[in-house]
């Protein structure tokens, strides 16, 4: 039986965790996850959601805040693990941590490599215009993601897909192709394939800013954007200076100065871009909770004729 530490935060890396601890042929003998942070209005600490299925199955978890201190590499080689699962742990290894395991360290990454190297892949994705994305389980190097790559699932992204609903579906893939693996190559039966030198491109780290769109660009580019903003950090434009975020919006035709409301009525209300139109479904204005567009007409906050600022803030 493989003694496996995990390394993993958020719910994307759950499935994994769950496979490897449901597997017979593993044993997980720890996780390591980020430390517990202050969640919602109350700020109150919250476990990751890695962290807490460990508990559940009570597997010792280790919260190291630093990577790169003598104790942290310490603690892990207690372990003796004979090899790391890494998916999404949210934190740079070193390359003393990543030699410690026997087998080394194997990354769950949620993107076609070398595609979308870094924190966000499942987000640019989307907002970037992919038509397709998948996972790469690969073995860790001291480079952002640029390891050999052992095996390959691919999933279609739907025209409606946001970060929220894709996300699930890679971690539900990861996992089964991470199931699908591992054991070969423990067993030396599966050799990892260095990734391609041309189509690099990087995902990093969302920032609050991306979810300000700029009226000037194509309905069809900010339709994705909206969706990859989704859950976070949130898509939103600016109205007489007061931000209105964008819970759903889709592209339509449409003809007219960039931040010009086009119509507005039972369907929603029609933004004029750069080119076409954004039709934004749900919104949520400043104090408020999200509610539909319509709701928003009905009530007489926005009408034909008005003008968003057009350029982000």
């Amino acid at each position: 039986m493989a003694r496996v530490v995990f390394m993993g935060t958020p719910e994307f890396a759950v499935p994994s965790l769950r496979a490897l601890i449901e597997a017979p042929e593993y044993d997980v003998v720890g996780v390591i996850t980020q430390p517990d942070r202050p969640v919602g209005r109350g700020q109150v600490l919250t476990a990751s959601p890695v962290k807490q299925v460990a508990l559940a199955h009570g597997i010792p978890v280790f919260q190291p805040a630093k990577m790169k201190v003598p104790e942290t590499a310490e603690t892990f080689a207690r372990f003796a693990p004979d090899v790391a699962v890494v998916a999404a742990y949210g934190r740079i290894l070193t390359p003393t941590l990543l030699a410690v395991p026997k087998h080394g360290c194997i990354n769950v990454h949620a993107s076609l490599l070398p595609r979308w190297r870094g924190a966000a892949p499942i987000a640019y994705a989307i907002w970037k215009g992919d038509a397709e994305t998948g996972v790469d389980i690969m073995r860790m190097e001291a480079g952002l993601d640029t390891g050999p790559v052992y095996a390959e699932a691919r999933l279609s992204i739907g025209a409606d897909d946001t970060t929220a609903t894709l996300t699930p579906k890679l971690a539900e893939l990861g996992a089964r192709t991470l199931l699908q693996t591992l054991s070969k190559i423990l067993l030396g039966e599966l050799q990892a394939k260095p990734q391609a030198a041309e189509g690099v491109t990087h995902a990093p780290p969302l920032a609050k800013s991306d979810g300000m769109l700029d009226l000037r660009h194509p309905a069809a580019d900010l339709e994705r954007q909206v969706r990859a903003m989704t859950p976070w950090p949130g898509a939103r434009v600016m109205l007489g200076g007061q931000p209105v975020a964008i819970g759903k919006a889709r592209h339509v035709d449409g003809v007219g100065p960039s931040g010009t409301v086009l119509s507005a009525d039972k369907t929603g209300v029609v933004v004029a871009c750069g080119r076409d139109g954004l039709l934004l479904e749900e919104v949520q204005l400043p104090g408020k909770r999200m509610i539909p567009a319509s709701a928003w007409v009905a009530g007489r906050g926005i009408a034909v004729g008005a003008r968003f600022d057009v350029a982000a803030a």
